[in-house]
């Protein structure tokens, strides 16, 4: 996260919403007793509070600091309860899981029938929204119950109870896997980004080879699936192959509208797959369907199935203005962006106990190269500066790379060149260490740091003759990432042309379009 306050129950506290206060408040209510008072006492201070303030809690409770880490503990607890409470009727997870607890107590009474009956509905219902954990869990009680006791089901009930097991086992053990790879995946292009050689790209491979499980395709089913496609997306990712990046967050996105009714359930992994298929359309540069794909996106996060909680929403905000930002990058749009960059801040400050530090400093860096594409260097530098500054930032060394790259052209752009040489030489240090110089950085260093001794009626050739040295890296399969950060090739015709890089995206868009 990128904001959690020291103690846990304050965090709690201080993430429920007005109506959940409400609904706690209701049910503390009904709960009475001394002991309840005080923790209701305590409920209500930490409410008020903007930071966590044991002194002022002893000071206008009666709790003593003996008893505070009881009262803490017993809060914490009823906290809890109370959310579940009143979450349960939106979310089908927390109604499988109330349904099996009831069954066990029916089971622990000896209504063994009753609860027989019901985990067999429970069952049905988990496997319809592909809740499997939970269906093997189902099965398991009803096997306790039918090897205790006679229960006089039907006579192939025994041979029906083990086959659906084998069967749930063998689609938990493949989306087990496939969900292991899947993280796996995610975290190192997390660490990494690209990958930066052909001996990383062989490294990948070869990694996805040795762990991607056995499968008949046939026998998947959705979470099976969707599960296969992340991993098969990530995998695209990291090696750029941003072609079948797209094929994969189609299928993704295709099988929630084939399965319509599985989006309550799992609205996160629909909110993913639909962002995806936009990067995926923003790395191929395919303006039109990703200008139309947006705006079924910015439709599709009012859905009424789509559950409206602190996560989904602050999803929501990220994934929308991400690509927001995109579309103004890939049209050349980049004046008047103030505004756009005020709704972002004040998102990034409302879901700042939400929003984890990697995917706000990819915020900034965006907002940097908006800005950057404006002309208006000293605010992309100030947004850079709080990607660079960040040094507890351990995740996406290819963003503080470029983060600093694009800080040593800005600097140049905003006439900041007094000090031009000490940053050459600490980014030249950084990128070093991270083992992340390539041709592309190499080529722009050295033209930055000779570009002092050039002669100012010698500039625009200079500006052309490294154009034309990076043209050929465009389509590099190591070397182009850089150009996934950094439209360096329209900068740099820009500045021999004499006209706003906007202008340079802009014609390019309008060529592309004429083309399509």
């Amino acid at each position: 996260m990128l904001k959690e306050f020291s103690d846990p129950l304050f965090s709690l506290v201080k993430s429920l919403s007005a109506s959940e206060k409400r609904q706690f408040s209701l049910y503390a209510g009904r709960l009475g007793g001394n002991s309840e008072r005080k923790f209701e006492h305590l409920f209500k201070i930490l409410s008020k509070q903007k930071n966590y303030d044991e002194t002022e809690i002893l000071a206008k409770t009666s709790i003593t600091k003996q008893q505070l880490s009881n009262v803490k503990a017993h809060l914490y607890k009823q906290v809890l309860t109370s959310l579940r409470l009143h979450t349960s009727q939106q979310s089908i997870p927390l109604q499988l899981r109330e349904q099996f607890d009831f069954a066990y107590i029916l089971y622990r009474k000896g209504l063994y029938k009753q609860a027989l009956k019901l985990l067999d509905k429970t069952k049905t219902t988990a496997i319809a929204y592909e809740e499997k954990i939970i269906a093997f869990e189902v099965l398991d009680l009803e096997k306790i119950i039918e090897s205790q006791y006679i229960t006089r089901s039907s006579e192939n009930r025994a041979d029906h109870l083990v086959r659906q097991t084998e069967e749930l086992s063998f689609l938990n053990l493949i989306a087990g896997k496939l969900s292991n790879l899947s993280l796996q995946l995610y975290n190192i292009f997390l660490k990494m980004g690209y990958a930066r050689t052909e001996e990383e790209a062989q490294q990948i491979r070869q990694f996805f080879e040795e762990n991607i499980p056995h499968y008949e395709y046939h026998q998947l089913s959705f979470r099976e699936k969707l599960w296969l496609y992340q991993a098969y997306l990530w995998y695209n990712f990291i090696t750029q192959d941003f072609l079948s990046c797209y094929r994969y967050a189609s299928k993704w996105v295709d099988l929630f509208q084939q399965n319509s009714a599985l989006i309550q359930v799992h609205p996160v992994f629909y909110l993913k797959g639909n962002h995806y298929l936009l990067e995926s359309l923003f790395y191929l540069n395919n303006v039109d369907s990703f200008e139309r794909v947006l705006t079924d996106f910015e439709e599709n996060i009012q859905d009424k199935r789509i559950p409206r909680d602190e996560n989904i929403s602050a999803l929501s905000f990220m994934y929308l203005y991400f690509n927001k930002l995109n579309l103004r990058f890939m049209k050349g749009e980049f004046a008047n962006g103030d505004l756009l960059v005020d709704e972002i801040i004040e998102g990034i400050q409302v879901y700042q106990n939400t929003l984890d530090e990697h995917h706000v400093m990819v915020l900034y860096y965006k907002i940097a190269s908006l800005y950057f594409g404006d002309d208006n260097y000293k605010k992309c530098i100030e947004y850079l500066q709080k990607i660079i500054q960040d040094k507890s930032l351990e995740m996406r060394e290819d963003l503080m790379c470029f983060s600093r790259i694009l800080n040593l052209v800005a600097h140049y752009e905003a006439g900041l060149d007094y000090h031009l040489d000490r940053l050459i030489r600490s980014t030249y240090r950084f990128l070093i260490k991270m083992n992340d110089l390539h041709e592309v950085q190499k080529e722009m260093i050295k033209f930055l740091r000779h570009l002092p001794d050039v002669y100012p009626s010698d500039i625009k050739a200079e500006f052309k003759k490294l154009r034309d040295r990076l043209k050929v890296y465009e389509e590099h399969p190591f070397e182009r990432r850089a150009f996934l950060y950094l439209d360096i090739i329209s900068w740099l015709e820009s500045n021999y042309e004499n006209r706003p890089v906007a202008e340079i995206i802009k014609e390019k868009f309008g060529e592309q379009k004429r083309f399509a």
